[in-house]
């Protein structure tokens, strides 16, 4: 399952409209608007990505929509992948085992895991 949050523009004399058909819509789920700056905010979900852009494409084509953009994505199958990345690493980076590195000699730079001496 994927979902996907998408931000909706629409000129603010709009936004009433635009809320009665995005609200009532089977393609999306509302969940917030900004009536002063012309946005409105909801999800998507589908099977596949295609079925997320079909119904991106249904928003973009609702009469008064200016502009409909995802923001964020959520896909089952990516999260599970990267679980299993986790689960298959070592939590300890291998440097801070290392008995020849000196501790001040550790330039930490955000991420330990990839840091190269």
């Amino acid at each position: 399952m994927n979902v996907s949050s998408i931000v909706v523009q629409v000129m603010p004399q709009h936004v009433d409209d635009v809320l009665e058909i995005l609200k009532n819509a089977e393609f999306c789920d509302y969940h917030y608007h900004d009536k002063d700056m012309g946005k409105i905010i909801v999800t998507v979900e589908g099977e596949s990505v295609d079925d997320e852009i079909r119904n991106l494409k249904i928003i973009q084509s609702v009469q008064h929509v200016i502009a409909a953009d995802m923001m964020m994505s959520y896909s089952e199958d990516e999260l599970d992948a990267e679980i299993k990345k986790l689960e298959a690493s070592d939590p300890v980076p291998a440097m801070l085992n290392d008995d020849t590195l000196r501790a001040e000699d550790i330039v930490y730079n955000g991420d330990l895991k990839k840091k190269i001496l």
